[in-house]
């Protein structure tokens, strides 16, 4: 790939960015996947202008232009749910089931979590994500105005949350809602805010009806963890009479704009109260964790396409996923729900790709603005190149992209016309200083002698 200089000074440009030559990711209006060959993207103001013949592009100036022969230009990837600062804690807690993880690892060492530690955190996932071709990711974590600088700096999109436990007391809330209120249009318009509560299990009724109450009062979403596991499942019925979607529903969340992480204990008695709250839900799934954690069931991605109810693709945090790639998310997601229905034509390629970008932004609220590479939307996009061994020859292009190509296929970045990362050489982060001063903190990171925890897991 080469970018040309900029036109001479004192010329006015048709555009302020022009990629060129390469085949195109389209959604017709059915939104079925499909591909545009010898293709251009003209870019201007932050947002895709037109989608042209790269022939019409021949005459058009631009500020910066990409030459994309050989690649193939997505919609950049979006990853629903993670926990970004969690590749601080990349690998500390391995072969454990759910319980002791948190209790016996993450939450210990999470306890010893510093807003400086969080930031050095953020940063190195924002880098990651942005060499492996995301450009929106929601969060929820702790201490979240680090994680709103590093998004800030990084040039991403996110929708970001500051979790909380009832056992903070009103405190946590009230703090939720001030960081969503503090940061909602930051980042030059690329920073959305949610409500975060953690979990049903962590978090009261009454909390959780007084988050509802206030999404409604101030237009935000939440995002929180539900039903993740089917023990979860159990143990709520075993408690309470009902499911964690039931305890959702009882605490009006369901009457929210909602987006339930993981859901794999959802049950069948579930689904028509997600019926009757679609368009306002989604669902992200991250099958990797799951695999990783041997839970027996995954999220029902096709009963719930079935009602209409979105499901966005996620990698949960680098702690229990080890990576936050989407590409590998995307591979597993198809190969996961094609073993849990016994059927080989679920999930196709073609779907998985819809689920990665279309219904990913909508997961996150922003299906009106991104998740496509057509005229009006925001010009977040990635080069792919696919001249690598690996993905040659290319019978069927959605399949070479879900299930051959890799996050380092990704030449390029770009997000709201700004190019983040170019023939992977990353521009807005430094990545060798966050990983030594990284490095200098893990001892006093890692420590679990002192023998707090910030929260006891008993589902």
């Amino acid at each position: 790939m080469t970018t040309s200089p900029r036109p001479d000074a004192g010329t006015t440009a048709d555009a302020d960015l022009l990629v060129t030559g390469c085949t195109v990711l389209v959604h017709d209006e059915e939104e079925r996947v499909g591909f545009r060959e010898d293709a251009a993207v003209v870019v201007r103001d932050g947002t895709i202008e037109a989608v042209v013949a790269a022939s019409e592009a021949a005459g058009i100036t631009a500020a910066e232009r990409i030459d994309g022969r050989g690649q193939v230009a997505l919609p950049g990837l979006v990853n629903c749910h993670t926990h970004a600062p969690m590749v601080a804690l990349r690998g500390i807690a391995e072969d454990l089931p759910t319980e002791e993880w948190f209790n016996d690892v993450v939450w210990p060492v999470e306890s010893n979590l510093t807003s400086r530690d969080i930031a050095l955190g953020a940063r190195l996932a924002c880098a990651e994500m942005i060499r492996g071709g995301v450009t929106c990711f929601a969060d929820h974590y702790f201490a979240m105005d680090a994680v709103a600088e590093a998004v800030a700096e990084s040039g991403l999109r996110a929708q970001l949350g500051q979790a909380y436990f009832s056992s903070q007391g009103p405190g946590g809330r009230e703090e939720s809602l001030a960081f969503a209120l503090r940061h909602r249009g930051g980042g030059r318009g690329r920073i959305t805010t949610a409500l975060a509560p953690h979990a049903p299990y962590t978090v009261n009724d009454a909390d959780l009806a007084a988050t509802a109450d206030l999404a409604r009062a101030h237009g935000l979403p939440v995002h929180l963890h539900a039903a993740e596991n089917r023990a979860q499942t159990e143990a709520s019925l075993e408690r309470y009479g009902r499911t964690p979607i039931e305890v959702l529903d009882r605490a009006g969340l369901l009457d929210t704009d909602l987006l339930i992480a993981h859901g794999t204990g959802i049950l069948d008695r579930d689904l028509p109260l997600l019926e009757r709250a679609s368009g306002r839900i989604a669902v992200a799934t991250a099958p990797r964790g799951y695999l990783k954690f041997a839970w027996p069931t995954t999220t029902p991605v096709r009963a719930l396409n079935a009602i209409g109810v979105p499901v966005g693709l996620a990698t949960d945090g680098a702690a229990s996923n080890n990576s936050l790639d989407m590409w590998e998310a995307m591979a597993l997601t198809t190969l996961v729900q094609k073993a849990d229905q016994g059927d080989p034509r679920w999930l196709t390629s073609r779907q998985a790709l819809h689920h990665a970008t279309v219904q990913s932004a909508l997961a996150v609220g922003l299906g009106d603005s991104i998740g496509r590479i057509a005229p009006g939307r925001r010009a977040d996009l990635v080069l792919v190149d696919l001249t690598g061994p690996h993905t040659q020859p290319v019978h069927d292009l959605a399949a070479t992209l879900v299930h051959s190509a890799r996050a380092s296929d990704v030449r390029t970045t770009i997000v709201d016309g700004r190019v983040l990362m170019r023939d992977r050489e990353l521009l807005t982060v430094d990545v060798p200083a966050v990983v030594r001063e990284l490095a200098e903190r893990l001892p006093a990171l890692v420590d679990r002698g002192h023998g707090r925890r910030i929260q006891r897991y008993d589902t």
